[in-house]
């Protein structure tokens, strides 16, 4: 078993005098995009909060179908306390009895209470692959019997819907014994519940819980107000040393007894045991450990896109893709290649790694991958100027870990394909502009950078023109290709991508450098004319990719003013502190929020690029560059246990923003721990 990671109040971004366990959250997940997440407490505050969030074929994609259970116990000497989520049962959060201890085991949160002589623990598990989880229940020490009162609560609908829709909702129970299916609209699977346990009932107690509010939802902006419907609850009475397991399910019930809920447990103890031995020495222990865990629950098998399916089979490969951040992301094709040498490289996961580019490559359509997959979906969006850059360098990565010269064999003619459209010109004003062989891109009412928030029509920081992370990541794309085509034995092909790739470099260090500051202009040939001097952190990419544009007489006083200006605990800001449209702070509604994503707020995932470029121009000193993953190790700790968040404010105290768990904040930390090692 892995060490554990314990609940602490350090870090708590609320009033010291409120109960940490409310604000801290828990997250377990299914390998396909489903999962099952709460507050610490039991607290209901998201939109997203349930045990059972299904991901199904589409058009469905992830479907609330439990959102939470009542606890409710008779003790020995007949007197009732209730844990878990008060609001199901309309209780204030004094009348429930406080939570002694939380952990994980592995990937498994582990709540423990402590109610006079008795002591119950509660675990969580989702087979892998499944639509479903296991609730289970202990008795670890009490004299007599306790009774114990489970009562489901549901509301169907896509996780990402408002909570306000109960009323249009009617719901069916339907008994088998002792099997129980809950049925909705037609359109919404049927949600099965079996209880394992000792002295089992169920009684049929129709209701409707009081109203619900949501209230990370209101501070988002949202709907926050809601109410769940319950068709009952079930009974069990345990004495010590036994245990109760709830199971919920949308799969069919052959399914669902195939695997008992000891034999469930058993099962994922040895898939985390055996994931954290096949990562790379560095990450087999303590905190590491446990983010090796963390980074296996963005890698999906994706249920809905049945085509690609069939032909990764075919070619005798699986599917496999990134989700990019829970709760709200699904599958960016930039997240994933700048995630997949963090999620798969570093953690022994080498073949999902080539199913990944592979998958992708399929994609690829007028020289580029897709930005994104929506929800409940199966094409793609291509509305980005960098990800298929990034495709290089992720592909790069994995040639140079695998030695798999029969994938780059395979994807050499597209590569060369992507490089061909960009250089003519493809979608969204994607193109090389032949004067100076620089990468420009802009459309109107796009936003192409990974710097992609939107409100509307109004596109926060649009940087249409020439951006320097784009051209940094275009220049080391043609240095592969180049390397790439010549170890072909196709010289021929090598000499113009190397020839485009010399243009490019002359012309960056010429046009971007901003000699009154010391540092790279964001945005040259941008619409307002004059080139953009926000100093952000894109110009690290000129340092820290495989190829740095960037002279290298330059790096120390670029880098001198990223760490004065945006480094942090945390990760990078995304805008020094001395620019006007400077955001100290990420909160609010959805236009308050983008306004700040890239305006300020600290980004986890930055980290990464500063450590690479602090690498190169400190040689020998990774001990000292480990100490840049400090704050975000503790992080782990303090919003979402056992993984690592989107963003933070970009001033102390650096509060945790954005979704909860983030692909690339995790996969960045991993590699750059395995970087940084003596």
């Amino acid at each position: 078993m892995l060490e554990n990671i314990s609940l602490s109040p350090a870090l708590t971004p609320h009033s010291p005098d409120e109960d940490p366990h409310r604000y801290k959250e828990w997250l377990v997940t299914n390998g396909l995009g489903g999962y099952a997440t709460g507050t610490v407490a039991g607290a209901i505050t998201r939109r997203y909060h349930g045990l059972l969030i299904a991901a199904l074929p589409n058009p469905l994609g992830r479907m609330m179908m439990l959102n939470g259970l009542s606890e409710r116990l008779r003790l020995p000497d007949r007197s009732v306390v209730y844990t878990g989520a008060e609001e199901l049962v309309g209780l204030a959060p004094e009348a429930v009895h406080p939570l002694s201890s939380f952990r994980l085991e592995n990937a498994v949160p582990v709540w423990r209470y402590e109610i006079g002589e008795c002591i119950l623990e509660k675990r969580l598990v989702m087979p892998y692959r499944q639509n479903t989880v296991h609730v289970t229940y202990r008795l670890l020490r009490g004299t007599g019997v306790v009774r114990l009162n489970l009562r489901p609560a549901i509301q169907f609908r896509p996780h990402d819907d408002s909570v306000c829709l109960l009323q249009a909702m009617h719901y069916r129970l339907s008994v088998y014994d002792d099997q129980f299916e809950i049925e909705g609209e037609a359109r919404y699977p049927t949600l099965r519940l079996l209880l394992h346990g000792p002295s089992t009932a169920f009684t049929v107690d129709r209701k409707e819980t009081s109203t619900i509010p949501y209230t990370t939802e209101r501070n988002r902006g949202y709907p926050c107000e809601g109410s769940l419907w319950s068709p009952g609850y079930f009974r069990t009475d345990l004495e010590e040393g036994q245990e109760t397991t709830l199971v919920a399910s949308t799969e069919n019930w052959e399914t669902i007894h195939a695997l008992s809920p000891a034999a469930a447990f058993r099962a994922e103890t040895e898939r985390c045991e055996f994931l954290v031995s096949a990562a790379a020495p560095e990450l087999q222990s303590g905190l590491p450990a446990q983010l090796v865990l963390a980074a296996d629950q963005f890698l999906i098998t994706p249920v809905g896109r049945t085509q690609d399916a069939v032909r990764a089979k075919a070619a005798g490969d699986e599917i496999r893709t990134v989700i990019a951040g829970y709760h709200w992301f699904t599958d960016w094709g930039r997240d994933t290649m700048i995630s997949l040498e963090g999620l798969t490289l570093m953690t022994g996961r080498t073949n999902e790694a080539g199913w990944i580019l592979r998958t992708f490559a399929e994609y690829i359509r007028n020289g580029l991958i897709p930005n994104m997959f929506p929800e409940g979906q199966k094409d793609g969006l291509y509305h980005t100027a960098d990800a298929t850059l990034w495709f290089f360098h992720a592909i790069h990565r994995y040639v140079e870990t695998t030695g798999d010269r029969v994938t780059l064999r395979q994807l050499l003619p597209k590569l060369a394909d992507i490089v061909r459209h960009h250089r003519q010109g493809t979608d969204f004003g994607i193109r090389m502009d032949p004067e100076d062989g620089l990468l420009r891109q802009g459309a109107e009412g796009y936003q192409l950078t990974w710097m992609d928030a939107k409100v509307d029509d109004w596109v926060v920081t649009p940087r249409r023109g020439k951006a320097v992370e784009i051209n940094a990541l275009w220049y080391n794309a043609l240095r592969l290709l180049e390397r790439w085509l010549l170890d072909a034995g196709d010289a021929d092909g090598a000499a113009p991508i190397g020839r485009m790739a010399d243009q490019a470099r002359e012309s960056f260090n010429k046009r971007f450098w901003y000699e009154a500051g010391g540092y790279l202009y964001d945005v040259i040939d941008g619409e307002a004319g004059e080139p953009d001097d926000a100093c952000r952190p894109n110009q690290v990419l000129a340092i820290s990719l495989d190829h740095a544009v960037l002279d290298e007489s330059r790096w120390p006083s670029v880098m001198d003013v990223v760490t004065r200006k945006l480094l942090t605990p945390l990760g990078l800001r995304s805008l020094a502190p001395d620019h006007p449209d400077y955001k100290a702070k990420y909160y609010g509604d959805l236009r308050s929020r983008d306004a700040a994503y890239h305006q300020g707020t600290v980004w986890a995932w930055l980290i990464g690029p500063y450590v690479d470029a602090w690498i190169r121009l400190h040689p020998g000193r990774n001990y000292e560059a480990r100490g840049f993953l400090a704050g975000l190790l503790a992080h782990m700790d303090d919003a979402c246990i056992g993984s690592i968040s989107e963003v933070f404010d970009a001033d102390a105290p650096f509060l945790p923003r954005g979704c909860i768990a983030q692909a690339w904040s995790v996969a960045e930390v991993l590699r750059c721990w395995v970087k940084t090692a003596e």
